[in-house]
């Protein structure tokens, strides 16, 4: 049997997404952050990040949707794992034991019926030290901010400039060259989306328009190296600690409305 195509609208660089496919959306977000909130009540020092892995498959799988990540370009398990240094793609492995004191983003991602949502949140683990505990709070905060620009017919870069001028105001940096993305009817869509743009920059923020707001903040400088290992893993270049929280947002006719955390 084929499968019907979705009908797409493109403004631009944007895919605004119809009522029913808002629909779609927002109940692939109410897995997502329903899987994200089973890891907090659960996750715990002594833990392997790959039992992590088998709670977030179980847990989206349990519900008939597929865990995005998942043999995404390669990828091979169901969420990323993400701890102290490292900024982004962590690859969970029954090596990486949680300890007292760290710091972990797991990054959840579901793919419902052809509608895809995507949310972080960096957990930490016991009794963090305070500067760890301040960076994971900033980084919370940031999303915060940013969600404060989102309104229909602004730039996106105003949300990325607020975000930017609230962490640096903190002692913190931004990492460039990794930032959020439009997702709904793929995992990544159009248009990109910088947390160092200049006010005023980029796509117009439209009705129906949905990404993420996923800065990752860095202790320490915003470079960063890829693992040549895995192709995946990225971790601070100078080996302090990063944190990120990211929500799926869809823009409304009066502002916002938040589809996964």
């Amino acid at each position: 049997m084929r499968r019907r195509r979705k009908k797409i609208r493109k403004v631009g660089n944007v895919l605004v997404k119809s009522r029913a496919q808002l629909d779609g959306i927002r109940e692939s977000g109410k897995i997502n952050t329903a899987v994200l909130d089973y890891v907090e009540q659960h996750i715990h020092a002594g833990i392997s990040t790959a039992q992590i892995d088998q709670w977030v498959y179980e847990r989206t799988t349990g519900c008939g949707a597929v865990p995005a990540p998942l043999n995404y370009e390669g990828f091979p398990k169901s969420v990323c794992t993400s701890l102290n240094s490292v900024v982004c793609h962590g690859i969970p492995d029954e090596k990486t034991i949680l300890k007292e004191g760290d710091i972990i983003n797991v990054d959840v991602s579901t793919n419902y019926k052809g509608y895809y949502s995507d949310a972080s949140r960096t957990f930490c683990i016991g009794a963090v030290s305070r500067d760890k505990k301040r960076l994971v709070q900033v980084a919370k905060e940031a999303v915060s901010v940013g969600l404060m620009q989102v309104k229909p017919w602004r730039p996106i870069g105003d949300m990325g400039h607020a975000v930017h001028m609230f962490v640096e105001s903190q002692g913190y940096t931004v990492v460039e060259e990794i930032g959020g993305h439009g997702v709904g009817l793929e995992f990544h869509e159009d248009p990109w989306v910088s947390y160092v743009a200049p006010k005023g920059s980029g796509e117009l923020m439209l009705p129906g328009m949905v990404f993420t707001i996923e800065p990752m903040i860095n202790m320490g400088s915003p470079e960063f190296y890829v693992d040549e290992s895995n192709g995946w893993t990225v971790y601070t270049e100078d080996g302090m600690p990063s944190a990120q929280w990211e929500v799926t947002v869809a823009v409304t006719e009066d502002g916002y409305e938040i589809m996964s955390w």
